[in-house]
């Protein structure tokens, strides 16, 4: 897997996918033009590429059966990707646009194999219910999320007290639709 997302490691190991973790720094930056699907799905194959790379050179081909698996998650408001916060006031500012409204959480999964790509992207439609100041502050000096698109996780606090709805897979949410991630790989597998 070529994430650090302690997220996505979860939830695949729920699933009793056995995997490594395997990371290579790429730049989140997508050409103009892209749809949101295609933007998370660039941005998982840039960092599912960069491990691919690592992997040819550092282990000489010795895991050139496996496959590699690359997640990306955006969150969409107002038509407007919202990236992960920069500081304090930036997630309670993001929160608080989120707050009473509705969103698009798009994850990209790429899958590099021998056999060659499997790339798609899940959405999934989050609303939240009117947040107050005093919320959002209390979620954001509690759980620090700026390590999370949208300034929030679903598994966290917030969620469990400020989500309205969701309409499609929750697991997305959390960073991974692992249930298509399965079937991709019994795809690959048989």
């Amino acid at each position: 897997m070529a994430s650090k997302s302690p997220r996505r490691k979860l939830l695949l190991e729920w699933a009793e996918v056995v995997f490594d973790v395997i990371v290579k720094h790429t730049e989140e930056d997508y050409p103009s033009g892209l749809s949101f699907s295609e933007v998370a799905i660039h941005i998982a194959r840039e960092k599912a590429l960069a491990v691919h790379v690592h992997v040819k050179t550092a282990f000489q081909g010795s895991l050139a059966n496996k496959t590699i698996l690359a997640a990306d998650t955006v969150v969409v408001l107002d038509e407007t990707i919202i990236g992960k916060p920069t500081d304090r006031a930036d997630a309670i500012r993001i929160l608080q646009s989120l707050s009473g409204r509705e969103h698009k959480v798009i994850t990209g999964v790429v899958l590099l194999h021998t056999g060659g790509e499997i790339a798609f992207a899940d959405i999934t439609v989050v609303s939240f219910h009117k947040l107050t100041d005093e919320q959002i502050e209390y979620y954001v000096d509690k759980y620090e999320p700026y390590d999370k698109a949208g300034a929030y996780a679903i598994q966290e606090w917030i969620g469990v007290v400020g989500i309205r709805s969701v309409q499609g897979d929750f697991y997305n949410v959390m960073g991974l639709p692992v249930s298509r991630v399965i079937q991709a790989l019994d795809t690959i597998n048989s």
